[in-house]
């Protein structure tokens, strides 16, 4: 499988080292993001899941944990918006140009405002989706929000 897509480039254009890991993607998982980090034998809090979702209506992209799950209430707040809501899948396909399963904040066709679940940030090393499945990026989480121009919040249900 060829490691570059537009996540890579993205990343190699804002100078962020980062390391390819492949793995056998398994779309019949029910939690692929924990399937992922057992394939690549992380813990599966550093393996970080891309959601995109909508706030007020607007499209925006959150970066949280594996083993986590989102809280609307949060993202919301955390957005400044009244409500917020998962973004269908095809409409998230079409936004960011890649398919469910290998959605990555990076090099997306349509950029959202980001945000990475705070408590992410204090391990030096996470794995996020690399723009295909089957294909995970190893990289620093704050090299990768300075990147995408992110923000933190506690965007996570307890």
């Amino acid at each position: 499988m060829s490691t570059a897509t537009p996540a890579t480039r993205f990343l190699q254009a804002k100078g962020v080292g980062f390391r390819p890991v492949e793995y056998r993607y398994d779309p019949g998982s029910d939690r692929v993001a924990l399937q992922a980090a057992q394939a690549i034998g992380l813990p599966p809090g550093r393996l970080l899941k891309t959601l995109m979702v909508e706030v007020d209506g607007r499209p925006a992209c959150t970066v949280v944990p594996g083993d986590r799950v989102l809280s609307m209430k949060r993202v919301a707040a955390a957005f400044g918006a009244k409500s917020a809501a998962m973004m269908p899948p095809a409409k998230a396909e079409r936004l960011t140009g890649y398919h469910t399963g290998g959605i990555s904040p990076f090099g997306q066709r349509r950029p959202a405002p980001v945000l990475f679940e705070a408590a992410t940030l204090t391990t030096p090393e996470v794995a996020i989706n690399g723009g295909k499945r089957g294909l995970l990026l190893l990289l620093d989480p704050q090299a990768a929000m300075a990147a995408l121009e992110a923000g933190a919040a506690a965007l996570c249900a307890d």
